[in-house]
């Protein structure tokens, strides 16, 4: 019988769900910056989150609406980042042991440079309309009847480290955006260039009343990291991973035995339910909500954003009696976006980490970790794997004890 702490190890991204600014913020202009603390004092009442409340959130910051209580089946403790940059990439990344040294590439403020946009568009023969930072359905709203007029393409970003071409199925057609798309990949590979992520963006529709994305044929073109990650070590152990939202995209697919996609976090939770009540495996299964990120921080919504939160807690709350005694939580964070920021940029920020299991009987308030990579070697240890040599992270070794 292998000697396993944990069978299943559940880990969730509450995408930008940052709990306070690193030392270094200043140099990305982030000082001061706190996720979770200042939308919580935008709540009218503060946070209604008596779920992560009663984990210990209340341990991180005076945030509004929790209380410090004890939590003896759950340590609570903040990690900072070692690479550089604060993108989605590159947080998910270290957490499974890869150290950033050099940050994605992001045109959140000017666009894409000209010189970009002409290769793409000798190389592709098409006009490029749009180039800059956008919501996917405003964008559509305000240039999709040009691309279909036109056959051209709409080039926009975000605050990640991507580009995005959106263009009608019908007009251009799938199989000529994929590749267009294709060709952008290419392009963005040279350094000065270089973004994770090129995402193909079909739509359809007769005008910007009715344009609609269509998700399932989207197609991200992302770069996989440069050397194996914790992922790969379980997997070549035989250990399952499995992605549930965009972890497949961020990660390339690289390392992963399965994934399946999700349309909002209410369809990411209901996945994960379903996998902890209806697969029986021994590994990890890597878990991205993103609508904290993508509806609320990006749009300085913070009231949408504690709501998101508010409503993740019941979530939460339906998720903990279906785990078993040998099953680990750990609710987790890849980046801030603070909602009260200047911009629309994500934060420089510190991680939440709850780790819950319900044999914990010794659960507190751990010392802030310099690494999201300490969750990965976390990972390891527990299934009893060496950490290659290249990867960051040392394990938090009180859940052991």
């Amino acid at each position: 019988m292998n000697n396993y702490h944990f069978k299943r190890i559940f880990i969730i991204v509450a995408d930008s769900m940052g709990a306070g600014y690193m030392e270094d913020a200043k140099d990305y202009g982030d000082e001061g910056a706190n996720t979770l603390l200042h939308l919580s004092e935008k709540m009218p009442n503060g946070l209604n989150v008596p779920t992560l409340n009663k984990l210990g959130l209340g341990d991180l910051d005076p945030i509004k609406g929790t209380s410090k209580v004890k939590h003896p089946f759950s340590f609570i403790l903040k990690a900072n980042a070692v690479s550089k940059g604060k993108d989605t990439m590159t947080g998910h990344w270290e957490m499974m042991g890869i150290h950033t040294k050099n940050p994605f590439k992001t045109f959140t403020d000017t666009g894409f440079p000209k010189k970009l946009i002409k290769q793409l568009e000798q190389k592709t023969g098409y006009k490029i309309i749009g180039n800059k930072a956008a919501s996917g359905t405003d964008i559509l709203v305000e240039l999709g009847e040009q691309q279909v007029r036109d056959n051209c393409l709409i080039v926009y970003t975000s605050s990640d480290s991507v580009l995005q071409i959106a263009a009608h199925e019908e007009v251009t057609g799938l199989k000529e955006l994929y590749r267009v798309c294709a060709i952008a990949r290419e392009i963005c590979m040279k350094p000065e260039w270089k973004v994770g992520r090129v995402i193909a963006r079909p739509f359809i529709g007769t005008n910007k009343d009715n344009f609609k994305r269509v998700t399932g044929h989207r197609l991200d073109l992302a770069l996989k990291p440069d050397s194996p990650t914790v992922l790969n070590v379980l997997q070549d152990h035989g250990f399952m991973t499995s992605g549930i939202g965009k972890i497949g995209d961020i990660f390339g697919q690289y390392g992963l035995v399965q994934s399946q996609t999700t349309v909002s976090n209410e369809d990411g939770m209901d996945k994960t339910i379903q996998e902890i009540t209806k697969h029986d495996f021994t590994g990890l299964c890597f878990i991205n909500l993103v609508e904290f990120d993508s509806e609320y921080g990006h749009r300085r919504d913070a009231i949408g954003y504690g709501r998101c939160i508010e409503r993740f807690d019941l979530r939460v709350a339906q998720l903990l009696p279906l785990l078993k005694d040998d099953d680990l939580l750990i609710i987790t964070a890849d980046h801030g976006n603070d909602p009260t920021w200047v911009g629309s940029d994500h934060t420089r920020e510190k991680i939440p980490i709850i780790i819950y299991n319900t044999n914990f009987s010794n659960g507190s308030c751990l010392a802030e970790r310099k690494s999201f990579a300490d969750l990965g070697a976390t990972v390891l240890k527990n299934f009893n794997l060496e950490k290659p040599n290249h990867l960051l992270g040392l394990p938090i070794e009180e859940i052991f004890n």
